[in-house]
């Protein structure tokens, strides 16, 4: 089988290496499987297998009559088998990943460097900017990654770390001048971690809890994102140097991580105040632990003596200054009497000792230390490295103070704190409304907030704002849902106070009001966290409006002109140093309007909310809430920032990062490395271009960008508004099991699952859902209607144009192309026929072929290629040669949703008991694996 398996790899068109590599995974995970469920199973795997390698969808119709004679257990062990190894092949991928890289590394030189690395990106600055306009463009970058914890993560954390196991033996395995004991060695990991694979349940027993997605959050933070950080900015100084021939010297920290994870509580009942105070203690506690760490590093690596070089005077003074408030044992002061670095490092451990010790309990909340904590926080322990690093300087030693050990424990001081990622607070503006309205009404203010039109609204909260006494005293009464609503802001009171970084921004849910962010600010002020007091305001939140429906984009410049010109939250600005963050959402957009249409109102937006931001003399930060797919506004991270705007780029970024994204792009630090590199080579790159760039579009241009995304949102909306749509949908999709699957504490469903229809259907279980029977539409559907008319007339040349030089244009044909080619619409045929033997019309599906096909036709021509993809690059051989076990996949799931429909009104049916129930949630983990997404 490991011959045929390599020529299948091959014929797909595999590196050599990573064709080895992916025979080698098949190889161990067929000799696992057959040890864990017998000659049978295993023989089916690869007898399936065989048959769709070597005659594609002809062998389908074969294959599903075998699977329906095959036992439901037998096809539980055909899923556990096809998922472990795709498991591995998305290891065997990354792996591939970081070699390819790290090939391309060894090939560059300083004149011709590594494509869309930092070196790349400081070349093309030097180009046009002095040493000291390049230090300032450098300063300007404030790129913040915010992880989130949608429901788009299938895989548990146990399997997670098999994975991750798994794949490092399998990367020793496959390396270079291994001797015979270490490949042995390596080959029985490997076996070990696919026999933990095998024996360990696939699917969660329980549902996902907040903590465990805010622990999930954590372990990617603190482990391969602290590792790697201080390497990106390893490379900036390194790259600066190399070209500019000066030290880079500080600039400050270019990436910093956010958190929404244990403070997004939009829809999710399940994130409650305690859970919040919780995750912001857990923050701290891992942000201590780690710089504690670190400090013993420091220690032993800073021997530098008193005695050998002249470290000025300022240290050797902090420290025998310190001797009462982190007193060291005598021994100490005997043995490092001339090493005061050494001993100012052990001063700042005892401190951090201490400020562990009297942490509260993770869980109970109760502190673990009646002693005192000393008073050292984030800004003290930035300080005393600082005057560390000076006093290396002082000596000459600035080697020691800019690279190396200091160098990183500074870097990681400045992006992680006390707190290790900002946490951010979320709600629905309804809820906000809800809550303003009992406060004024209980306070004799208004009795009917609700109501009142915008116009009155903005007039009473911005009296209410400026008039400082509480609506209600303390301990006095409010609506349970009020206090729900106040006591996250009680507790980011409370946490800013402790640690003013800890705390993030105020994400308003469904913003389309003014008074939408007004009333956070009431809110805010109710409990204590925002104030104005001698005509200043005092508040350590930003409060960002968050646009996500198609109207709410096109409406987001003027709500802001209106916003910016209420004299209070002109106040509140200045308190914020002139910043306004807006978050766009990407997901809803997409869902409420379609690929093309939410690409470019998002684009158009961007631009006219920035405009309106210069207009007013307002600094912009932009937080683009991306999915992992393209449907969700997924993709290529750097390509997504270059196509923004350049009236919109100045440098400052926030994206989230969701899911299996995270695991993806953080589980290997090669990997991670790499995806941060290309962000800051991207947002340095778009930064410098945008200070020469037209600020404008032609007209011609959104005009004819106009008509394609009316008429593409159009042909989508006849889809999904069709009667028949829905029954369809719901019949030809895994939707009903993946409503069961716990993968999230979040409901799929804003109404309830009882009542589960589109619009109560959260965006991501629905990309989910179009993703499982591989229709990938919610990422291209209505681009061939968009274009069918265009390339038709005069715009063909335009198009083309645009395809050249526009990287917006480029972005969304290139992601749509991409789709396209993940889509399998061969596969799509069968479950649309599973939704018509429900009694479901097929005229739903017939409008998906045929737009594909109208789709693939058009862009084609405007891309000027053959095929969706060129053939020659890694993606195209990667789809090819993971689409035969995911074909097999598919027909498994097939025929399990049939027995489900079959066997679910049959009177006293165990469902449950005989597997059937399990088996159809491992074929959407299994699927999920293969396609490498869910929502």
């Amino acid at each position: 089988m490991t011959d045929s398996a390599l020529d299948a790899a091959r014929s797909a068109g595999l590196t050599d290496v990573h064709a080895r590599r992916v025979a080698l995974v098949e190889r161990l995970v067929l000799r696992v499987a057959r040890e864990r469920y017998g000659e049978g199973p295993t023989e089916t795997v690869e007898g399936w297998l065989a048959q769709v390698r070597e005659h594609g969808p002809g062998a389908f119709k074969t294959i599903a009559l075998e699977v329906g004679s095959t036992s439901v257990g037998d096809l539980s062990a055909v899923l556990r088998t096809l998922t472990a190894y795709f498991h591995l092949v998305n290891k065997a991928e990354q792996i591939e990943i970081v070699r390819v890289n790290r090939e391309r590394a060894k090939a560059a030189t300083s004149d011709d460097p590594r494509g869309e690395s930092i070196a790349h990106a400081i070349a093309g600055v030097a180009a046009s900017r002095t040493t000291e306009q390049a230090r300032a463009l450098i300063r300007r970058l404030d790129i913040q990654p915010t992880l989130t914890a949608h429901p788009t993560e299938a895989r548990r954390r146990t399997i997670l770390l098999h994975q991750q196991e798994a794949a490092e033996a399998l990367d020793r395995l496959t390396g270079p001048d291994l001797t015979p004991e270490e490949a042995l060695e390596a080959e029985e990991e490997a076996l070990r971690r696919l026999r933990l694979l095998l024996a360990t349940d696939e699917v969660r027993p329980a549902a996902v809890t907040v903590r465990d997605e805010v622990r999930h959050g954590l372990y990617f933070v603190a482990t391969t994102i602290w590792d790697v950080v201080p390497t990106v900015h390893s490379d900036l100084r390194r790259a600066f140097r190399a070209r500019f021939d000066e030290p880079l010297g500080d600039v400050g920290p270019v990436l910093r991580y956010r958190s929404w994870i244990g403070g997004d509580r939009d829809g999710n009942p399940n994130v409650t105040a305690d859970v919040t105070a919780w995750t912001l203690r857990a923050h701290r506690e891992d942000a201590l632990r780690l710089h504690r760490r670190g400090l013993d590093r420091l220690r032993l690596d800073l021997s530098v003596s008193d005695r050998q070089v002249d470290l000025g005077s300022a240290l050797r003074e902090s420290v025998e200054a310190d001797r009462d408030a982190a007193p060291l044992p005598e021994r100490r002061w005997r043995q490092n009497e001339h090493e005061p670095v050494r001993l100012k490092v052990m001063q700042m451990a005892h401190k951090l000792d201490r400020l562990i010790a009297t942490l509260p309990d993770g869980d109970s909340g109760q502190p673990r230390d009646a002693g005192t904590a000393p008073d050292y926080d984030a800004a003290a322990f930035r300080a005393d490295l600082d005057l560390i690093a000076d006093a290396l300087r002082h000596a000459g030693l600035e080697g020691l103070a800019d690279e190396g050990a200091l160098a990183d424990a500074r870097i990681r001081a400045a992006t992680f704190g006390f707190h290790l990622a900002a946490l951010d607070l979320r709600q629905h503006s309804r809820l906000h409304e809800a809550a303003v309205a009992d406060l004024l009404r209980r306070a004799g203010v208004e009795d009917d907030y609700a109501a009142l039109d915008e116009e009155r609204r903005v007039a009473l909260l911005t009296r209410e704002l400026q008039n400082p006494r509480p609506f209600i005293r303390l301990g006095g009464e409010v609506d349970e849902a009020t206090d729900r609503v106040l006591e996250p802001l009680r507790v980011a009171k409370r946490a800013g106070a402790e640690e003013p970084e800890s705390i993030g921004s105020y994400i308003v849910s469904m913003t389309d009001a003014v008074s939408d962010v007004l009333e956070v600010l009431l809110l805010a002020k109710e409990v204590g966290l925002w104030r104005l007091e001698d005509g200043r305001v005092a508040s350590p939140i930003d409060a960002v409006p968050l646009l996500e429906t198609i109207a709410d984009l096109e409406a987001g410049p003027a709500l802001l002109g209106r916003l910016f010109a209420n004299p209070v939250y002109q106040k509140h600005l200045e308190a914020r140093g002139g910043l306004q963050e807006v978050m766009l959402g990407y997901s809803d957009s997409n869902k409420d309007g379609g690929y093309w249409q939410a690409n470019w109102s998002l684009h158009k937006a961007q631009g006219a909310i920035a405009r309106t931001c210069r207009d007013a003399g307002v600094e912009l930060r932009y937080f683009h809430g991306r999915g992992g797919t393209v449907g969700r506004g997924g993709g290529r991270a750097g390509q997504a920032i270059r196509a923004i705007p350049a009236v919109a780029q100045n440098g400052r970024i926030r994206f989230t990062e969701q899911g299996e994204v995270i695991s993806f792009r953080y589980a290997l630090p090669g990997i991670a490395r790499r995806h941060l590199e290309q962000i800051v080579h991207a947002q340095l790159t778009a930064l410098a271009d945008a200070d020469h760039a037209d600020l404008g579009l032609e007209d011609e241009t959104a005009a004819l960008m106009e008509r394609l995304a009316d008429r593409s949102m159009t042909a989508y909306r006849d889809l999904i508004d069709a009667p028949e749509f829905w029954p369809w949908y719901a019949a030809s999709t895994p939707i009903a099991h993946i409503a069961r699957l716990s993968i999230a504490s979040r409901p799929i469903s804003r109404k309830g699952m009882a009542e589960l229809d589109f619009e109560g259907l959260r965006a991501i279980p629905w990309v989910f859902s179009w993703t499982q029977p591989r229709f990938t539409a919610p990422g291209w559907y209505g681009v061939g209607t968009a274009l069918a008319e265009a390339i038709t007339g005069d715009d063909l040349e335009a198009l083309r144009r645009l395809q050249d030089e526009w990287p917006f244009f480029q972005a969304i044909t290139g992601n749509a192309l991409r789709e396209m080619a993940r889509a399998r619409l061969v596969v799509g045929r069968r479950y649309s026929a599973l939704g018509e033997e429900a009694g479901a019309s097929p005229a739903p599906f017939e409008a998906v072929e045929t737009e594909f096909a109208r789709a693939e036709a058009a862009l084609l021509r405007v891309v000027r290629r053959d095929s969706l993809l060129d053939p020659g690059r890694a993606i195209a051989a990667t789809i090819r040669y993971r689409n035969p076990a995911t074909d097999v996949l598919n027909l498994v799931q097939l025929d399990l949703l049939r027995r489900w429909r079959s066997d679910a009104p049959a009177a006293g049916h165990d469902l449950e008991g005989d597997g059937l129930a399990s088996a159809l949630l491992l074929s959407v983990n299994a699927i999920a694996a293969a396609m490498q997404s869910t929502g």
